[in-house]
């Protein structure tokens, strides 16, 4: 990514944070009140799930503003791993708010009370639907120019509260109009039990990240398919890929003849540098520069039964 693409980035990534900030501050205030006035463990939920959005967009924030920050002498492959930090945190708080809604609503079926307002809750959830919904929109467009993950991870939640909201509507509905009064409790431990679903797959997300996991195979395969292209490359082995952020990072062994000069080989590996940057313009390449039939006798893939070579094969 080129320094005026990244200057582009961080603002959109940055508003879009602000833009959820903005919102959740609106939604607490509105939901608060509303549990005050009602007394719905569903909508007690709902708002907690709402005070757990505004850390974690504020943590997306900062997370999305320090996964930007350029390489340092300390941080030489950036610090995009902040996302998933952010993320992880994140799932800390989803999992706290999961456990204590479960714990109020089984409270409730013992000790039940009523609800009341239905019509005020309803509405409260009906603006709380709208409002996610433009939300929701506004951040797409924005992952679609930036490809931020954290932002994209803040949408997913977001679209979670869409489906929060309407339980909310529902189980006041059953409560007051149909009087099932065990309604409320219930999908107070259904939104428990999506927020504890949210929460794993955030931090299966993170972990991945983390742990340096590998790109999809078809991506993979893709990627090759763009370096092989160039003439000259006799083979290609050791490639390895991972994900930092929404910053991307692939490194390969590149064979060459033996008898080409440096000035030649490095004019090949310029070539594959400009195709790989046009392909896939957010990714960084390091490739490493070898003479055909060389064989690293030190490398750990050879032992897990990885091809070495690539013209079509995996890597």
């Amino acid at each position: 990514m080129t320094q005026d693409e990244r200057r582009k980035v961080i603002p959109l990534a940055t508003r879009a944070a602000l833009a959820s900030v903005a919102m959740a501050c609106f939604l607490l205030l509105l939901k608060g009140f509303a549990a005050w006035s009602t007394g719905s463990v569903a909508m007690l939920g709902s708002l907690a799930d709402t005070a757990l959005d505004l850390l974690a967009s504020l943590v997306t924030l900062y997370g999305v503003r320090l996964a930007a920050t350029p390489a340092d002498h300390d941080h030489r492959f950036g610090h995009g791993k902040a996302e998933a930090l952010a993320a992880l945190f994140q799932v800390m708080l989803i999992t706290a708010s999961a456990v204590g809604i479960a714990w109020r609503a089984i409270l409730a079926f013992g000790d039940p009370q009523p609800t009341t307002g239905a019509d005020f809750g309803i509405g409260v959830s009906v603006i709380a639907i709208v409002a996610t919904v433009f939300l929701l929109s506004y951040q797409r467009r924005i992952i679609r120019q930036t490809g931020s993950v954290a932002i994209l991870a803040d949408n997913v939640h977001y679209q979670s509260d869409v489906l929060l909201n309407g339980s909310v509507i529902v189980a006041l509905v059953l409560d007051q109009y149909v009087g099932w009064s065990g309604a409320d409790p219930i999908f107070g431990i259904v939104i428990a039990l999506w927020l504890a679903w949210g929460a794993f797959q955030a931090s299966s997300n993170a972990i991945d990240q983390l742990m340096d996991k590998e790109w999809p195979e078809d991506l993979r395969t893709q990627f090759l398919d763009v370096a092989a292209r160039q003439p000259g490359i006799r083979g290609i082995h050791d490639f390895r890929t991972r994900r930092s952020g929404s910053h991307d990072f692939a490194q390969f062994h590149m064979e060459v003849s033996r008898d080409l000069t440096v000035a030649n080989a490095h004019d090949i590996v310029e070539a594959v540098e400009r195709n790989l940057r046009t392909a896939f313009p957010k990714v960084e390449v390091l490739i490493h520069l070898d003479p055909e039939g060389h064989v690293d006798t030190d490398n750990p893939l050879v032992e897990a039964d990885v091809t070495p070579h690539w013209f079509g094969k995996r890597v």
